[in-house]
């Protein structure tokens, strides 16, 4: 059996000072290789690792045939982005992970294969038959996106509703294009415009519109999938400081509003060291973003060891290659300054204690401490659901149920506790934090919403 294929990659110094992909796409040797290597399994753990249940063993014997177009149409029939996914999913946790060549060997690389065939393929436009039932979807992330595509092909009306000035929720302002190309992205979405799908831009539902006024437009059910917004902070003396950003804010200043061109009015304060705190994808993202826009000298610092880093394996590897430095088992305790402007972070010595609730042994302070000079300390430790349309339901007398965190009570069908009014995706608390998980979620509200206006007719 052949080895599994890697795809090629862009020089590792090199593209420390660019944001265009680190990885090419399989060539179609490598795809017709790789394919080779799936066993076709009567019963494909695969699938089942995947939170759409991609019928991953069709897919790859439509492509081991040669018919790209006939294995993206399989793909689409549960995942209407394949090209995104395969970039940003974490394959190796999820369906690679239940691959039985995995056991002795490497698993198939699956995601790398979607990548190709979303690529390669074009989606198909089916017929509709127009039910004129008004669906509004607040959010154009991965959930919104299932959603919307989802309920068009079944006759909706559907128009999305997104925040800010370009489309694309997370999978635009948070994931840098070194990783997922816009023009990838873009096609995406024109997928959706093409099949009907509305988009307004610009809307901040709970500001610009409320719920009951989507309501008096005619609205028969909407979804709430607006994303968690809301960073989490440190909560330690200097967060105040000018030079310290959450990773939303650095992140989106880059990818959303390109603080890294000169010609952009949008300021980004270049200095010379920076820690990103924090050790999952996103921190993976900001600590590789800072980089490229020209950061000499860029920490990851997180307060556990290597082995509990939850960020995926290949961000990790980049970001290793791409010259940042890790420090592990070190915590922040405050963020220094002088004249209103960061000028170092106070760090704790950590060392591992018993394992706590997620599995892994819990960082404790060792009560010795270090000072770090830098000029910029980037916080990513993960966000919260903005609460701008729970507390405008609030207002306007409509009791949609929060828990104590802020997050929107849903049932298993995404059904809130207000009828006609759904929510999923990093809005609601079911740990659904990527991409697929939330495209399952935007799937999970369709499917529910198509069951109750078919059992009204």
């Amino acid at each position: 059996m052949a080895d599994r294929q890697h795809a090629i990659e862009q020089d590792k110094i090199k593209r420390r000072s660019n944001f265009n992909p680190v990885e090419e796409n399989f060539t179609e040797e490598q795809a017709n290789t790789e394919a080779s290597r799936c066993l076709n399994c009567k019963n494909p753990q695969c699938s089942k690792g995947c939170p759409v249940n991609v019928k991953i063993p069709n897919f790859i014997s439509e492509l081991k045939k040669g018919n790209i177009q006939k294995a993206g149409e399989i793909i689409r029939q549960d995942n209407m982005l394949p090209s995104v996914c395969g970039r940003i999913c974490p394959q190796e946790r999820q369906c690679e992970s239940k691959c039985i060549l995995g056991i002795k060997s490497k698993p198939v690389a699956i995601g790398a294969l979607e990548r190709y065939v979303g690529d390669g393929s074009n989606s198909v436009k089916s017929e509709i038959v127009e039910n004129g039932i008004k669906v509004a979807i607040v959010g154009s992330g991965c959930a919104g996106i299932s959603a919307a595509a989802d309920l068009r092909n079944a006759g909706f009306d559907v128009t999305v509703f997104e925040a800010l000035h370009e489309l694309g929720g997370v999978l635009r302002y948070g994931i840098p294009p070194f990783r997922l190309p816009r023009t990838v992205l873009d096609r995406e979405l024109n997928n959706l415009k093409d099949i009907g799908v509305k988009f307004e831009k610009n809307v901040v539902v709970g500001k610009s519109i409320t719920i009951n006024q989507l309501k008096e437009d005619g609205y028969k059910a909407i979804f709430i999938c607006s994303g968690a917004g809301l960073p989490k902070m440190l909560n330690v003396a200097g967060e105040n400081l000018n030079g310290v950003y959450s990773a939303n804010e650095f992140l989106t200043r880059v990818n959303l509003m390109h603080a890294n061109e000169t010609t952009t009015p949008t300021p980004l304060r270049v200095g010379k060291t920076a820690a990103i705190i924090g050790g999952g994808n996103v921190a993976m993202d900001a600590a590789r973003t800072a980089v490229r826009v020209g950061f000499e000298e860029v920490y990851i610092v997180y307060r556990r060891t290597e082995a509990e880093l939850p960020a995926r394996l290949e961000e990790i590897r980049h970001a290793k290659e791409e010259g940042i430095i890790f420090k592990f088992l070190h915590s922040p305790v405050e963020i220094l300054g002088e004249n209103g402007y960061v000028s170092g972070i106070k760090l704790e010595v950590m060392e591992l204690g018993e394992p706590d609730a997620s599995g892994r042994r819990r960082p404790v302070g060792t009560g010795n401490f270090i000072d770090m000079p830098l000029d910029t300390v980037v916080i990513a430790l993960g966000t919260g659901p903005n609460p701008i349309i729970q507390k405008s339901a609030e207002s306007e007398n409509i009791a949609i149920e929060t828990d104590p965190k802020g997050y929107i009570v849903i049932n298993e069908k995404a059904e809130t506790t207000v009828d006609s009014i759904y929510a999923g995706g990093d809005v609601a608390p079911l740990g659904e934090s990527t991409a697929i998980k939330a495209m399952g979620a935007g799937k999970r509200a369709a499917a529910t919403i198509i069951e109750k206006f078919s059992s009204n007719k």
